[in-house]
């Protein structure tokens, strides 16, 4: 199985792919965006016979004058006969490579629906993502959102990566208590509160 950086030929492909996998489809001109303005950060995972069966779409944030340089995944997916290989860890490892080596990114969010337990639980156990934010209704059908965040400092310090500005990057910043919704959320799931449906993330098993 190979990882490699998503090129331009590839995006009919991971277009594909996502409509196989996922219920939030794009159409090719976001994946071309993303593919132009942010070229180094978007991954595929290719079987031998070099067929995709996997991605991840990724970019850095626009707007984000108050904030540290972030990214932010879009959209990850892996083709069901290819889950428990660790191909969403492993693609999703790259981009948060990518996105410290090339911009300097301090952390990478995310979105995840709230009955997404397969999902949630790679995002939080194995990624190490972090719960920040229940956004209500953020989904089509009328299913919240958790936004979570993953910090890349941390991921850079056990990984050996150099950022592309490391007098930035490294800079301490002052730890900042989680909102009081942020804290219900993540004790309701650890509790197991929340059932249901999937999203972009449901086929992101490890």
């Amino acid at each position: 199985m190979n990882i490699r950086v998503a090129a331009v030929d590839d995006l009919q492909k991971i277009q594909a792919c996502n409509l196989l996998c996922l219920p939030e489809n794009y159409q090719l001109k976001y994946y071309m965006y993303h593919a132009l303005s942010w070229p180094l950060l978007s991954y595929v995972a290719e079987d031998n016979k070099g067929t995709i069966v996997g991605y991840v779409l990724a970019k850095m944030e626009e707007d984000a004058d108050e904030e540290p340089p972030h990214g932010h995944i879009t959209s990850v997916a892996v083709k069901r006969t290819y889950r428990r290989l660790g191909l969403a860890q492993k693609l999703m490892d790259h981009t948060a490579r990518a996105m410290i080596e090339n911009y300097n990114a301090r952390f990478v969010s995310l979105h995840v629906r709230v009955s997404n337990r397969a999902a949630f639980s790679l995002y939080k156990h194995t990624l190490k993502f972090d719960i920040y934010e229940t956004e209500p209704k953020y989904y089509a059908d009328g299913e919240d959102a958790y936004a979570m965040k993953r910090c890349l400092v941390s991921f850079a310090r056990e990984n050996n990566i150099m950022p592309a500005d490391a007098v930035t990057f490294f800079v301490e910043e002052k730890p900042k208590g989680k909102g009081k919704k942020a804290v219900e959320a993540a004790t309701e799931v650890e509790n197991g509160g929340a059932s249901g449906s999937t999203t972009t993330e449901q086929t992101v098993e490890a």
